[in-house]
């Protein structure tokens, strides 16, 4: 039978990965600079397995804008050229036959804003995704206090440190988001 300890931090963990998953949700957002983030998600088909770029290649980024892929196996070059162009990246890779070079343009104002507004709904989603934590851990005090386990005055403190760690976990996706956006709107 779980106690409101374990409870409140086997929920506090899940805030905590949520808070992590933000961040690499984050991370994936272009920016205007060469990140390899930017393609950790761009899998290839390499020998009828979809692999990750990263999982096939080197990645560098020689300056702010630009990305250099460089394949261990060179046969898979191609595949990769085909599965970038394929992406939602807006980038066209150049292949040099050892290399595929990725060039980041400047950002346009426009797409600045697409990307701010995609930065604000991923944050959302984290935002409700904690809610959603909350909540269960709320439903299991109830269980806790309806097996008669736990006093009324327990049940009330338990749910205040709940929220408050809610509150502590929104504000640090806030925080995140405030961040994301002005190295999103820097030009």
């Amino acid at each position: 039978m779980s106690t409101v300890d374990d409870i409140i931090a086997t929920h506090s963990a899940q805030m905590d990965k949520t808070l992590e998953n933000l961040a690499h949700e984050f991370g994936a957002i272009r920016t205007g600079r060469a990140s390899a983030a930017s393609i950790e998600r761009i899998n290839v088909d390499y020998y009828g397995a979809s692999t990750p770029i990263t999982q096939l290649a080197s990645v560098k980024s020689p300056d702010a804008h630009l990305l250099v892929i460089e394949p261990w196996d060179k046969s898979a070059l191609k595949d990769i050229e085909k599965a970038l162009m394929a992406s939602d990246l807006g980038i066209t890779p150049s292949n040099d036959g050892t290399t595929i070079r990725l060039p980041f343009p400047p950002l346009t104002e426009e797409r600045r804003r697409e990307l701010v507004k995609q930065c604000r709904a991923i944050a959302e989603d984290a935002k409700v995704s904690i809610r959603n934590i909350r909540r269960d851990a709320n439903s299991k005090l109830e269980r806790l206090i309806k097996d008669e386990s736990l006093s009324k005055d327990e049940e009330h403190r338990a749910e205040e440190q709940t929220q408050k760690l809610t509150d502590i976990h929104v504000n640090r996706i806030s925080e995140a988001l405030k961040k994301k956006e002005a190295e999103v709107m820097e030009v």
